[in-house]
C-alpha cells in the first residue's frame, strides 16, 4: 500500500494534460468487451479492466481528477479495487492517476516507464514516488491472474521506448496503448524514443500475435479487431511512401506538409494529430533514421 499523493504532475502529452479544468463535465463509462474485461472510456486513453475470482487488473489510469469517477465505473462492473495497474507507456493521460490506485495494489511498467517517469523525461518534474512502477520488465512478464494467463509485452521504439501490449490470453482481448489509434493518425512520440520505422514494425508484430477472433481495445477510439490493425499498418506505410517520394523530389520539410495527404486519408485527420502534423511527424522520424543509417556506415 503507498501513501496519498501529496502533488500531482502530469506527464507526457503537454497539450492534453490541461483536461483538470474540463473534468465536471467528463463521464466515464464502462463496456463489457469480452470474458473478463471491459473498457472503460473517458478522457484519455482507453482503460481495461479485468475482473473475476482473484480481483482486479487495470490498463492505465487516464488522469488524477479522474479517480472518483473511475471508481464509480469500476464499481458498476465489481466491488473490487485493482490488485494490479499495468501502464502501456509513461504518457499523462494513461498514468495520471497512478497515485491513487497505486494505493491499493502494484503498478506494473516496462523499465523505461519508470524511468521517464522519475525524470520527468524531460518534460516536466519528475512523478513523485507514489507514482512511479513497483515491478518493471525488460522483453515482458506474465501475470497469472482471474485464471487467466496475462502476457505483458514490451514492442520497442515504437510510439515511446516504452511501450506494452496487453494479452488477456483466456478472455480474447488485447489492449494495444498507444500502438494503436484507431481510425486516425498516430502519435509517434520522436522525443521519447518512438519512431516511425518502429511504430510501423510494432503494428506488424502486434498484428501476427492476434487472432482472428480477439477483440482489440486501442489506446484511443473504438473497439477494433486484428483486421483494424491491419488498415492502419496499410495506412502508414502508404504515408510513408508520399513523404519519402517528396522527399526524393527535394522538396522542403515545409512544402512536404503543405502538399497534404491523398483525400482518401482525409478522415483520419483530427484534433491533436491533424495531417500537417503527421506529415511533420513522418518527415522528422525518416529524415532522423536515414541521417542515423548513414552515420552507423
Amino acid at each position: 500500500m503507498k501513501a496519498p499523493l501529496l502533488a500531482t504532475t502530469a506527464l507526457g502529452l503537454g497539450a492534453i494534460t490541461a483536461t483538470a479544468t474540463q473534468e465536471p463535465e467528463v463521464q466515464v463509462i464502462g463496456q463489457k468487451v469480452a470474458g473478463q474485461v471491459h473498457i472503460l472510456v473517458g478522457q484519455g486513453g482507453n482503460i481495461g479492466i479485468m475482473s473475476g475470482e482473484d480481483g482486479v487488473l487495470m490498463i492505465d489510469t487516464q488522469f488524477a481528477p479522474l479517480e472518483e469517477k473511475i471508481r464509480g465505473a469500476i464499481a458498476e462492473i465489481t466491488q473490487d479495487v485493482p490488485s494490479y495497474v499495468v501502464n502501456t507507456h509513461w504518457h499523462g493521460d494513461h498514468v495520471g492517476g497512478n497515485a491513487g490506485f497505486g494505493k491499493d495494489g502494484l503498478i506494473v511498467a516496462h523499465q523505461n516507464v519508470r524511468a521517464r517517469m522519475k525524470s520527468g523525461g524531460g518534460r516536466g518534474a519528475p512523478a513523485a514516488p507514489e507514482a512511479l512502477p513497483d515491478l518493471t520488465y525488460d522483453d515482458g512478464m506474465t501475470i497469472h491472474y482471474n485464471g487467466e494467463a496475462v502476457h505483458l509485452v514490451h514492442l520497442p521504439t515504437g510510439h515511446t521506448d516504452g511501450d506494452t501490449i496487453v494479452f488477456f490470453t483466456g478472455s480474447k482481448v488485447v489492449h494495444m496503448g498507444d500502438l494503436m489509434f484507431n481510425d486516425r493518425f498516430p502519435f509517434i512520440d520522436l522525443d521519447s524514443g518512438g519512431s516511425v520505422s518502429g511504430y510501423l514494425r510494432a503494428l506488424k508484430s502486434a498484428y501476427a500475435q492476434i487472432g482472428a477472433d480477439m477483440k482489440v481495445i486501442p489506446g484511443h477510439g473504438d473497439l477494433g479487431t486484428r483486421e483494424d490493425i491491419a488498415k492502419i499498418i496499410r495506412m502508414i506505410e502508404a504515408s510513408i511512401e508520399v513523404v519519402e517520394a517528396r522527399m526524393a523530389q527535394g522538396m522542403s520539410a515545409q512544402e512536404i506538409v503543405d502538399a497534404g495527404m491523398p483525400e482518401e486519408y482525409a478522415s483520419w485527420s483530427w484534433g491533436f494529430i491533424p495531417t500537417d502534423r503527421w506529415l511533420s511527424t513522418l518527415y522528422r522520424g525518416l529524415t532522423e533514421e536515414k541521417r542515423a543509417q548513414e552515420q552507423s556506415r
